[in-house]
C-alpha cells in the first residue's frame, strides 16, 4: 500500500464506524466510556468537529478529530483535536498519511495553517510531528473552573 495515498481515509459518521474508532480513541483518550464519547462526540459534531478514519483494507488503524476555526493569531486554521494510530500499527505510514489528508482537506476549506497540540509526556508524538514538519512554537495552559472548589 502506498502510505501517502489519501484514498482510503473518509469521514467517519455511522454508529458502525464510530464503533470501529472507538478503541483506537481510548489508547489516546483512556477516560472515555463508550457513552460520554457517543454525547461528546455528538455535540463535538454540532459544532464542527469532523472524525476521519485511515484504513488499510478494510480495517480502521488510525483516527483524527479536526474543527476549522478563525483567530488572530493563525487566521482561518484546521485544529487536530485527536490523532491516533492504534498501537499495533505504528510507524506503517498511517499517521502522516492521514494528516496528509487533513492539510489537503484544510486547504480546500481555505485554511491557512493546520495546528495540533500534544501533551508534555508525549514525546515520541512529538518527534513524530517534527518529522513531518511541525513547528513546535508555543505552550498550551489550561485553568480547571471546578479546582478552587
Amino acid at each position: 500500500m502506498d502510505d501517502s495515498d489519501a484514498s482510503d481515509v473518509r469521514e467517519l459518521t455511522t454508529d458502525a464506524e464510530l464503533d470501529a474508532a472507538y478503541p483506537i480513541l481510548r489508547e489516546l483518550r483512556e477516560h472515555l466510556d463508550r457513552a460520554e464519547m457517543e454525547v461528546a462526540h455528538e455535540r463535538m459534531r454540532e459544532e464542527g468537529y469532523r472524525l476521519f478514519g485511515r484504513y488499510d483494507g478494510s480495517e480502521l488503524v488510525a483516527v483524527a478529530g479536526v474543527t476549522v476555526d478563525t483567530n488572530f493569531y493563525l487566521g482561518k486554521h484546521a485544529f487536530v483535536h485527536d490523532l491516533v494510530t492504534t498501537e499495533s500499527r505504528r510507524s506503517e505510514g498511517h499517521g502522516s498519511a492521514l494528516l496528509s489528508f487533513i492539510h489537503e482537506w484544510a486547504g480546500d476549506r481555505d485554511c491557512e495553517t493546520v495546528e495540533l497540540e500534544s501533551g508534555l509526556w508525549r514525546e515520541d508524538a512529538h518527534r513524530f510531528y517534527e518529522d513531518v514538519g511541525y513547528e513546535k512554537y508555543c505552550y498550551s495552559f489550561k485553568y480547571d473552573l471546578d479546582a478552587g472548589e
